[in-house]
């Protein structure tokens, strides 16, 4: 299963924690620094907007890497 992959299915059923980890052991950079977005706006939530618009990006980010995956 490809980081992507398992971010998506991290990021949809609320495993947070095995996010985490992916988090700390992907290779691709932008998906760590999503990741990382995401959960401190979840985790030390000021805005709700911030929170929403982080997790849109990851999604974002997650399916736009998973669609470069599938044409190379």
């Amino acid at each position: 299963m490809l980081d992507y992959d398992k971010a998506l299915h991290y990021t949809l059923w609320g495993h947070w924690d095995d996010l985490l980890v992916l988090m700390i052991r992907t290779k691709d950079d932008l998906l760590a620094k999503r990741i990382e977005n995401f959960l401190y706006s979840y985790h030390f939530p000021k805005n709700e907007d911030k929170l929403m618009q982080s997790h849109d990006d990851l999604l974002r980010y997650i399916d736009h890497a998973s669609d470069s995956i599938k044409w190379s």
